[in-house]
């Protein structure tokens, strides 16, 4: 199916008019994560129908204000829709409407709030142009849409001709678990409904949110499948392609620039006599050079050795690798490129190691995401079956329980309940039952 809605405004005197219809089918999850109007699914004659089914479910509750019928479509019949329900709010996606129409949708439910007449008949109302809006969230595609959070250290968020950016963010805010994901909508509109789509994978490869994990590049790449292209739309698209969507390993160049801002803090600065063995040039005594490397991780560690050549900024870290120019925002041990994110963090395989040896036969549980620990089942010197559930961790409305990989003992347990943990920290650590001889 699709999810298509209709958008309607009605007063306090008995107007009430619709505004055309937002395609909604792009969800993961059953969430809306890209909205666009119109619909290219409808015809002039379904719309209208839908729009006047839309305008009597109103009607007959003397409904006031902005509001939106929601229906399921079935796209190879669109004029069989069904009704699903009425949200008496305005909503996320408001601003596609707000750009076809070019009515500002909360000024007029404030307006009708206060009193007011519509001004406008059905037959004013038309719908030019198409628009598009990415739900801009704090999640990392990467651990499986995970919620994320931190501080946002460098921010850049798209504006100009045809994008529109509506924004909760600023450099220096914290993004915390206790709030929904969503930090920003990009909006974008053109002539047509391509335009639209290219102004907007344009927008969200300039969004910036450095110290912030989020689900632009993703969005990016969403709007550049071929169904999306189309307008092949159905509300499981996302789930049948997410995996091609998400790239399974660190691109090279990202830790050639990580390599690359820490081999540049190694230079000497200023002028005059440079000791020779303060030169990261892998120069060793009556020995042929070693490359300086770095341990390094983003995901699993690495030893990386850079091979590029490189430009290093206060803001900005260029590499080229194999003839290809690579240019990333960085800030702290984040990069940034194309709306993707990477937080490339120092490895100690020493520190490693020793911790490895000191949980030898254990495995340490550790917190998927930041958040707050809500339950805790179980405590130190209890037993636990496979599988078990034992904390659950809860960021940004979602719930993640975090269960025992195997039949053992708890032998540390490090939080309780109230306990706002980082991600990757250790929550707890399980002894494994051991075999008989």
């Amino acid at each position: 199916p699709r999810h298509i809605e209709i958008q309607v405004l009605a007063d306090g005197h008995g107007n009430v008019i619709h505004l055309g219809e937002r395609e909604c089918s792009l969800q993961r999850r059953h969430q809306k994560i890209i909205e666009e109007a119109p619909s290219v699914l409808l015809d002039e004659a379904t719309r209208s129908a839908m729009g006047e089914a839309a305008v009597q479910a109103a009607r007959s509750c003397g409904y006031r204000g902005a509001g939106t019928v929601e229906f399921i479509v079935p796209g190879d019949d669109p004029s069989s829709y069904y009704f699903m329900e009425m949200n008496t709010r305005l909503q996320v996606e408001h601003p596609v409407t707000e750009l076809i129409t070019g009515l500002d949708l909360v000024e007029w439910q404030l307006r009708v709030a206060a009193g007011e007449r519509l001004p406008y008949g059905q037959d004013d109302i038309t719908l030019t142009g198409h628009a598009i809006e990415a739900r801009l969230c704090a999640e990392d595609p990467a651990r499986g849409f995970l919620p994320s959070g931190g501080t946002v250290l460098r921010l850049a968020e798209p504006q100009g001709d045809g994008v529109r950016t509506d924004s909760g963010l600023s450099e220096g805010t914290e993004v915390g678990s206790l709030y929904d994901p969503m930090l920003s909508k990009v909006i974008a509109y053109g002539p047509d409904r391509a335009t639209a789509i290219r102004k907007l994978r344009a927008a969200l490869a300039e969004t910036v949110t450095l110290g912030v994990q989020t689900n632009a590049g993703f969005l990016r790449r969403l709007l550049a499948h071929p169904c999306v292209v189309a307008g092949e739309l159905d509300t499981g698209l996302v789930e049948r392609v997410v995996d091609d969507l998400v790239p399974a390993d660190v691109p090279e160049e990202v830790y050639e620039a990580a390599a690359a801002v820490r081999l540049d803090a190694l230079r000497p600065r200023g002028g005059g006599w440079t000791d020779p063995f303060s030169v990261p040039s892998g120069w060793r005594l009556g020995g042929t050079p070693r490359p300086v490397g770095f341990h390094l991780r983003v995901q699993e560690p690495v030893e990386y050795v850079p091979r590029g050549t490189h430009t290093v900024g206060d803001d900005t870290v260029s590499v080229t690798l194999d003839g290809v120019r690579h240019t990333f925002h960085r800030a702290a041990d984040w990069l940034g490129r194309d709306g993707d994110v990477w937080q490339v963090r120092d490895h100690d395989p020493v520190a490693a190691s020793l911790t490895r040896a000191e949980h030898a036969g254990a495995d340490s549980l550790t917190a998927p995401m930041p958040g707050t620990v809500t339950v805790v089942k179980v405590a130190v010197g209890d037993e636990v079956a496979a599988g078990q559930s034992l904390l659950v961790v809860e960021a940004m409305k979602m719930e993640h329980v975090i269960s025992a990989p195997h039949a053992g003992t708890v032998a540390e347990l490090d939080v309780s309940p109230g306990t706002t943990v980082a991600m990757d920290q250790v929550l707890a650590v399980i002894t494994p039952v051991e075999e008989d001889q």
